[in-house]
C-alpha cells in the first residue's frame, strides 16, 4: 500500500462470516453435519470459496484526510457528512467542538476493524494501541452498513 493522499475515494465493506465459509468453519463441518448441507450451500463449500473473502457488502463515498492540515479539521464545523472520512495515521479522535454525535471504527494496518464506538460532541476517545487509522460517520451509519469488529474494509480510486 502506497503513501496516502487527501482526496475521496469509495469505502467498501467486506462481509465477514456472512455469505461464505472461511477455512476455520470449513474444517468445523464434520461428516454429521455434511448431510445437513442443502444444495444451495454446497456451492459455497468448495476449494475456491475457502478462505476467499465475501464479496463487498456496502459502497460508500468516502474522504481520505492523510495530511496534518485535513486530519486537524476532520468533521468540524460540518452539521453532518454524506458517508465517511478516513483519518490517517491517526490512533484516537476528539469531539470537541463537534456539532453531532458520531461513529468512531479504530482500523488496524491492514484496514481491519479493531472496535467501532459511538461518541457524543464534546468527548476523548480512548486512544487504541494497534489503530493506525480512523473511521468516522454520522451515528448509526457503522451498524447499518454491517462494521464490526474482525470486518476488513478496502479503499478503492
Amino acid at each position: 500500500m502506497g503513501r496516502w493522499q487527501d482526496g475521496r475515494a469509495t469505502l467498501c465493506i467486506n462481509g465477514g462470516a456472512a455469505g461464505t465459509i472461511n477455512e476455520s468453519t470449513a474444517g468445523a463441518i464434520d461428516e454429521s453435519t455434511a448431510g445437513a448441507i442443502d444444495e444451495s450451500t454446497a456451492g459455497a463449500i468448495d476449494g475456491s470459496a475457502a478462505g476467499t473473502a465475501a464479496p463487498p457488502v456496502a459502497a460508500i463515498p468516502l474522504e481520505i484526510a492523510a495530511s496534518y492540515r485535513a486530519r486537524t479539521r476532520g468533521l468540524l464545523g460540518r452539521d453532518g457528512i454524506d458517508g465517511a472520512i478516513l483519518l490517517t495515521p491517526a490512533g484516537s479522535i476528539h469531539t470537541f467542538r463537534m456539532r453531532f454525535p458520531i461513529d468512531v471504527a479504530y482500523l488496524d494496518r491492514r484496514l481491519r476493524v479493531l472496535s467501532v464506538r459511538t461518541m457524543k460532541p464534546g468527548r476523548l476517545g480512548a486512544p487504541r494501541l494497534r489503530a493506525r487509522h480512523v473511521l468516522e460517520a454520522e451515528a448509526g451509519a457503522m451498524e447499518k452498513w454491517g462494521l464490526r469488529p474482525g470486518v476488513r474494509i478496502t479503499v478503492e480510486g
